[in-house]
């Protein structure tokens, strides 16, 4: 950087104080109108004033978005405030000129050619389009003006709009750059920041900042050494442009502080934005953060899923399952939703602020399911079913040759004539099942969950072939879960504890942590919507998923699983890439783990979970069946494995019973995935 700009950016940041001139309120990383002042004698502001020394006043051009309109702020008919603007003291004079490429806005709207600076004028503001010298005649004076510009390139070369665009994460684990540091390489993330200006203008550094979508800074990359570049062919001569290295926008500390690429590596978030600065100075431009520019689908903005999280406690009144007590167990949901948060970002998708998260503490329900043909599901032989709800013993006669569903529905009708509320759930064929299963969920007329026990004496079933099971949920030995024979209905506590707190919601995701799974091994399963079974949108973790920490991404792998709607993994069908977040059974806590989402994942989640999804699902999207299915089945448990490393299993299955509260999800599909619009900084919510 020429000295001139280097003792401007000194004198400026003494003038806005130790904070760096770059945090304005809230955090939002906007500095002070006019921070970019150069010298204009009494023309300018008091900013300004305080930095003159001989030469013209220096602005960048004002290309990118401040207030997120989509509209970049050197095209708005009224611009907003911001440090761009170079502020000046004219009031009541009317300019002799205006050059090309330099707008004057008086409270934020452009002076027309000819029209007068009223005297009552709360903002006079000098505000660069393109980089080049000028000057501007007023009140008599003439202000020389020197403009810089900064353009941000893709990984082909291409450029990216500032305001119309935006920057993405991290989808590639890092990688040496070639032989030219600045030449075009097979990233699509990765970004060039291009500076052009006048040879003495060109800063030789930046500074790059990311910005959360509150405004708080999450991370800072000082002093980014820009390399002289050829310009592009639209830079009129006289200019010169210099160049950074390709600057990657990543997920977590792990790929920001790998060596390979640590030195051109920030920490950043969906919403947010990477801001550009003068080393140690104010603000110069910004870009969003959202998904893939490239995609099947076209660019992905950003989009957001709403999740619902149920802390199971062991035993009633007993602690959280997990964290000690219920502040720790909340720290801990907060962090893993921050990581799902983190990957799942690289698609643009957010499953909302951690400390916002709807979580909940509840106890084991009480046996209130009763399951009619248990888990295979064979026809009656004829015989009765016998109960006592609360205390009070129903008899339901099944008829010969009924099946499961009928069955349930004799039962049902016997257990409201004894002044209960029941509702019956039918259950998908399992793979060993004769037909589907049927569950009879008895509640009490004011909503709360009735308790079903045996007979007082006998069996509950009499009948030779059609069984009956209560769901009782005991988790003091863990929760007995799903194998690959009956993945796509759940085992009958499963489905005992997931359907007592179904909130009928379709267009949250359940995510219920639970102390542990029945005989280790497993540390996270998922229900989808594309088996049809009774239970969907709906995740189970327990405290080994929440160890497996970044080695394994329990939770953001369960999530996809659920938003991709599928059950299987890409190594279930091709070559094994454990550095992708849906494969099956690989578990590295370093930079090459599993933690990437390619880019048609993310358009095949929003396909499928967003709005889009619903319509092609609603119009029937091509089944999945054998051809393509994992060897243990096509809508079986697809089980993770990293070679002694706890196995993370994502099992499917979704489906409905009759509506009315107290609901189960319907049976139609309900996009899961809502746009999520950028925002100005620190004005999201």
């Amino acid at each position: 950087m020429n000295r001139r700009l280097t003792a401007l950016s000194v004198l400026l940041g003494a003038l806005l104080g130790p904070a760096g001139a770059l945090l304005g309120p809230a955090g939002a990383l906007l500095g002070p109108a006019g921070a970019l002042l150069g010298p204009a004698g009494a023309l300018l502001g008091p900013a300004g004033a305080a930095a003159a020394e001989p030469g013209p006043a220096l602005l960048v051009a004002d290309l990118d978005d401040d207030d997120a309109d989509g509209v970049p702020d050197g095209e708005q008919a009224r611009v907003p405030p911001g440090p761009e603007l170079v502020e000046l003291r004219a009031r009541g004079a009317a300019p002799a000129s205006i050059p090309a490429g330099v707008r004057l806005l008086v409270d934020g709207s452009p002076v027309q050619p000819g029209g007068a600076i009223p005297a009552g004028a709360r903002r006079v503001e000098l505000q660069a389009l393109r980089a080049g010298r000028s000057e501007i005649s007023l009140a008599g004076r003439t202000l020389p003006i020197s403009a810089f510009e900064i353009r941000a390139i893709d990984g082909a070369g291409r450029r990216i709009d500032m305001a119309r665009s935006h920057a993405s994460l991290q989808r590639t684990p890092p990688d040496r750059l070639g032989d030219d540091p600045f030449g075009n390489l097979d990233d699509p993330d990765a970004i060039r920041l291009l500076v052009i200006g006048a040879a003495e203008d060109v800063p030789l550094t930046l500074d790059v900042h990311s910005a959360a979508p509150s405004g708080k800074v999450i991370d800072r990359l000082p002093g980014v050494p820009l390399g002289h570049v050829p310009c592009p062919d639209d830079v009129p001569a006289g200019l010169v442009c210099g160049s950074t290295r390709p600057l990657r926008a990543v997920a977590d500390d792990i790929d920001r502080n790998h060596p390979m690429i640590a030195d051109r590596s920030v920490k950043a978030e969906v919403g947010g934005a990477l801001v550009v600065a003068l080393p140690g100075g104010p603000k110069l431009q910004m870009i969003r953060i959202a998904g893939p520019r490239t995609s099947p689908l076209g660019p992905l903005g950003r989009t957001r899923a709403r999740l619902r999280i149920l802390m199971v406690r062991p035993r009633a009144g007993g602690p959280p399952p997990m964290g000690g007590d219920d502040a720790g167990a909340v720290a801990i949901a907060r962090a893993e939703v921050e990581r799902a948060n983190a990957l799942w970002g690289a698609c643009g998708v957010s499953f909302g602020p951690p400390e916002e998260l709807d979580i909940t503490f509840v106890d084991p329900p009480r046996p209130h399911l009763l399951a009619i043909g248990c888990d295979h599901g064979l026809p009656a032989s004829g015989g009765a079913i016998r109960v006592r709800v609360d205390g009070r013993e129903v008899t339901a006669t099944i008829a010969p040759r009924m099946r499961p569903n009928a069955a349930a529905r004799a039962v049902a009708a016997a257990i409201a004539a004894a002044g209960f509320s029941v509702r019956v759930s039918d259950n998908p064929v399992i793979g060993a099942g004769a037909h589907g299963t049927s569950d009879v969920l008895v509640r009490r007329p004011g909503g709360a969950l009735a308790a079903i026990e045996p007979p007082a004496s006998g069996p509950l079933s009499t009948d030779a072939t059609l069984t009956a099971c209560i769901g009782a949920v005991d988790l003091d030995d863990g929760l007995q879960h799903f194998s690959d024979t009956d993945a796509i209905a759940g085992t009958v506590e499963e489905r005992a504890l997931l359907k007592a707190f179904d909130d009928g919601d379709p267009a949250t995701v359940d995510v219920v942590m639970v102390p542990s799974f029945a005989g280790g091994g497993r540390i996270g399963e998922s229900f989808i919507f594309a088996d049809g079974g009774a239970i969907r949108n709906t995740i189970i973790e327990d405290r080994a998923g929440l160890r497996a920490d970044r080695a394994s991404f329990a939770l953001a792998h369960e999530l996809g699983h659920v938003l991709l709607d599928e059950p299987g993994h890409p190594d279930d069908f091709g070559i094994d890439t454990p550095t992708r977040l849906m494969d099956a059974d690989a578990a590295n806590a370093s930079a090459y783990g599993p933690r990437r989402i390619t880019v048609d994942e993310c358009a095949r989640a929003i396909r499928q979970s967003g709005a889009a999804g619903a319509l092609e699902s609603a119009a029937g999207a091509p089944p999945r069946g054998a051809k393509g299915a994992p060897p243990h089945g096509a809508k079986g448990a697809a089980s993770r494995d990293a070679k002694g490393a706890p196995p993370r299993e994502a099992a499917e299955g979704a489906g409905q019973g009759p509506g009315g509260p107290p609901a189960f999800r319907p049976s139609g599909p309900v996009p899961l995935l809502a746009p999520w619009p950028l925002a100005p900084l620190g004005r999201e919510r």
